[in-house]
C-alpha cells in the first residue's frame, strides 16, 4: 500500500489555482468574489493579532473539507487514469499495489504529480510505502487471516484513544451522579459504536475487555461517592448484595480501586445492573451486524 500523506495541506492550498478550478464550473461571478473573500479573510490568532493568508482554506467552517475536495478531485481522476485502485479521505490517500517495487514507482510518480501538478508537498515522514497491516487508516488497520482473507482491526492509536477518552470520562472524582456519567459514556459509545462497525468480529473480541474495564470504573464512581464505609455498606445491601459480603467490601482496608472488584460490589453492580444502562462497545456492534450474529454472540453484548 502506497500510504500518503500530505504536510500541512489546509494550509498550502494555492488561491488562485482553486479559484481557477472552480470558475470551470461556477458561473456566477459573486460566488466565486464570496469564496475568494473568505479564502483570503484575515486571521485572528489567540493573542489578538491578525495575519494575511496567501495561501491554504481556513479550517473549522463547512466550506474548508468542501474547498479541499475541490482540489483534491484532481488528484482523484489522475489515479482512475492510471488505473490505480484507492481510496482517499480528505488529505490521506492510500493506493493498492502487486508489490514494493510497483509501490516505490507510484509513490515517485503521484508525489512528483502533487508537487508540480497540484503544488502541494508530500509529507515524507508520515508517507511511505508499507504492507497492509502496517497501515492506519482513519482509526483501521489490516490483518491477514488464514481462512478468512484480510480483515478489518481497529488500530493500535484508535484503541489508546478510545482508553484514554473513556479514563478522562470516568475519573473517580467524578462530582455528579452516577446516571449523569452513564448519559455521556453512552453517547461516546454509540457514535464511537457506529463508526468502528465496519470491522470484523474477530476484532471485537478485546473490545470485552474495554467494555469490562467501563464498567469496574463505573462502579468505582459509585463507591467513592458514598465517602464512608457504613454508607457504603448500606447502599451495597439496598443493591442486592448480602449484608456479609457488603460488609467486608465496605470495611476493606484496601483503596476504592480494588473495592471495585470485591464480589460485594459486583452482586450490586453486576452485568444485569448495566442492561439498559450503559452500552457496551460489543454491543454496538452487534447492534448493526444482528442478522448475521449468532445467540452466543449475542450473550456478550453487556
Amino acid at each position: 500500500m502506497v500510504d500518503i500523506d500530505l504536510a500541512k495541506f489546509f494550509d498550502r492550498v494555492n488561491h488562485q489555482r482553486l479559484l481557477a478550478k472552480l470558475s470551470e464550473k461556477i458561473r456566477d461571478p459573486r460566488v466565486l468574489e464570496l469564496i475568494g473573500r473568505t479564502l483570503k479573510a484575515r486571521v485572528v490568532m489567540p493573542d489578538g493579532t491578525k495575519v494575511v493568508t496567501d495561501e491554504g482554506t481556513p479550517q473549522g467552517g463547512p466550506l474548508s473539507p468542501l474547498l479541499s475536495n475541490v482540489v483534491l478531485n484532481e488528484l482523484d481522476w489522475e489515479l482512475e487514469r492510471r488505473g490505480l485502485r484507492f481510496v482517499r479521505y480528505a488529505d490521506d490517500c492510500n493506493i493498492f499495489v502487486g508489490s514494493p517495487r510497483a509501490g516505490d514507482r507510484v509513490m515517485s510518480s503521484i508525489s512528483s504529480f502533487l508537487e508540480k501538478r497540484l503544488r502541494l508537498q508530500v509529507n515524507t515522514d508520515k508517507s511511505a510505502v508499507r504492507q497492509p497491516h502496517d497501515v492506519h487508516f482513519l482509526g483501521f488497520r489490516f490483518s491477514r487471516h488464514q481462512e478468512k482473507g484480510w480483515l478489518v482491526y481497529l488500530s493500535h492509536k484508535a484503541t489508546d484513544r478510545i482508553k484514554a477518552n473513556l479514563k478522562e470520562m470516568t475519573p473517580r472524582t467524578w462530582g455528579q451522579s452516577v446516571d449523569a456519567c452513564l448519559k455521556e459514556l453512552n453517547t461516546y459509545i454509540e457514535g464511537w459504536g457506529a463508526y468502528f462497525r465496519i470491522c470484523d468480529h474477530e476484532a471485537i473480541r478485546s473490545w470485552r475487555g474495554l467494555d469490562a474495564h467501563v464498567r469496574r470504573r463505573v462502579r468505582a464512581i459509585a463507591i467513592r461517592q458514598q465517602k464512608r464505609p457504613r454508607f457504603l455498606f448500606r447502599h451495597l445491601v439496598r443493591n442486592g448484595a448480602s449484608e456479609g459480603t457488603a460488609a467486608k467490601t465496605a470495611w476493606s482496608s484496601r483503596g476504592v480501586w480494588h473495592k471495585s472488584a470485591r464480589f460485594g460490589v459486583h452482586k450490586a453492580y453486576g452485568l444485569a445492573w448495566f442492561i439498559g444502562r450503559l452500552n457496551s462497545l460489543e454491543g454496538q456492534w452487534l447492534k448493526h451486524h444482528r442478522p448475521a450474529a449468532s445467540g452466543s454472540q449475542m450473550s456478550f453484548a453487556f
